[in-house]
């Protein structure tokens, strides 16, 4: 029984999908073994951490002044080094639980267009939170390997990863990126886009998570063949009463109107600057949409119109980077070329 539970735990390497909103976990054995906010909860009297994940997320907008709910990552990349060490040590200590004789060994997803300095950040964080060895995946190549695309063959394959803080755009083949762009623009500012527009129309201040309830409730890209309301509240501005006003689907899109065009442009602009037989490939097979992001309804009618593409929506697209980055930790013989480190 001992010796079961050592070599057990001997083979407890983890994938990482390390988001600027969320952060997922993967295990060969176990699959997703976690999915929490990438949020962290800090005391400022004494820098101590007192909640991380779901729970500080719930803190955002409703700490008294000596709590900062605060979000290490920004725009994909880590903005804050020691609070996002902490960060992955907790949600590494939450899934390898038992005897700790061998650190874990880690994957971990990052943005195309992270720079070294940002790639050394994000292996020293994991390194000083508790893995022993760190390989770097990019967002877009484990998006395409989630959704079980042929990335080893010779034709163009079109990944759209829409996450919190970065939109992905790149082309595949051969296993390797052919072309890339990494626009930080996505889920984030999509909910910023939202709070400006309350603000502006309704002199209403909302908070973050508010913002974020109305975008996965009614945001659309396109006209919705139903219209969909939802209730918002928060703070007059005129008199600091609580006020809450009802939003339709036509508001938010209206709302959000600038940063979906700007995800929108960024697949044109792929498109041009790509080779044209794997512009060829790219029109036979369509586009793949992953991220939260693709969840926002009628996007993909709205990269249709714009580029002529067929755009299929992967299965769970919340998932798809992190199955794809625990694809490849699980076979790393076969995506030995996928690792940019």
């Amino acid at each position: 029984m001992f010796f079961s539970k050592l070599f057990g735990f001997l083979g407890k390497d983890l994938a990482m999908d390390l988001g600027t909103a969320n952060t997922l976990l993967y295990s060969p054995k176990d699959g997703i073994v976690l999915n929490e906010p990438s949020v962290v909860a800090l005391d400022i009297r004494n820098d101590s951490i007192l909640a991380v994940g779901r729970e500080a997320k719930e803190y955002l907008g409703r700490t008294p002044e000596r709590i900062r709910a605060v979000r290490p990552l920004k725009d994909g990349v880590i903005a804050d080094f020691e609070v996002t060490k902490a960060m992955i040590a907790y949600f590494i200590r939450k899934v390898v639980t038992g005897m700790r004789i061998v650190k874990p060994r880690m994957v971990i997803c990052v943005p195309a267009g992270i720079t070294q300095v940002e790639k050394r950040a994000v292996i020293e964080s994991a390194l000083q939170a508790g893995a022993r060895e760190v390989k770097l995946i990019e967002e877009p190549m484990a998006a395409a390997i989630g959704a079980g695309l042929p990335i080893h063959e010779p034709r163009g394959n079109m990944v759209v990863d829409i996450g919190g803080g970065t939109t992905e755009v790149a082309v595949i083949s051969l296993s390797a990126v052919a072309y890339s762009e990494s626009v930080r623009i996505a889920g984030d500012e999509i909910n910023d886009a939202i709070q400006r527009y309350v603000q502006d129309e309704f002199q209403l201040l909302i908070g973050e998570n508010m913002a974020e309830a109305a975008k996965i409730h009614i945001a659309s890209a396109v006209p919705l063949p139903e219209p969909l309301q939802f209730r918002v509240a928060g703070k007059n501005l005129v008199d600091g009463n609580p006020k809450s006003v009802i939003l339709t689907d036509s508001h938010i899109r209206e709302a959000i109107k600038e940063p979906v065009a700007a995800i929108v442009a960024a697949v044109r602009r792929a498109l041009e600057k790509t080779p044209p037989e794997l512009v060829a490939d790219i029109s036979t097979n369509g586009l793949l949409l992953a991220g939260g992001g693709a969840l926002l309804k009628g996007l993909d009618k709205l990269i249709t119109q714009h580029s002529s593409l067929m755009v299929h929506i992967d299965d769970d697209p919340l998932t798809t980077v992190v199955r794809g980055t625990g694809r490849a930790l699980e076979d790393e013989a076969n995506f030995s070329k996928v690792y940019i480190n």
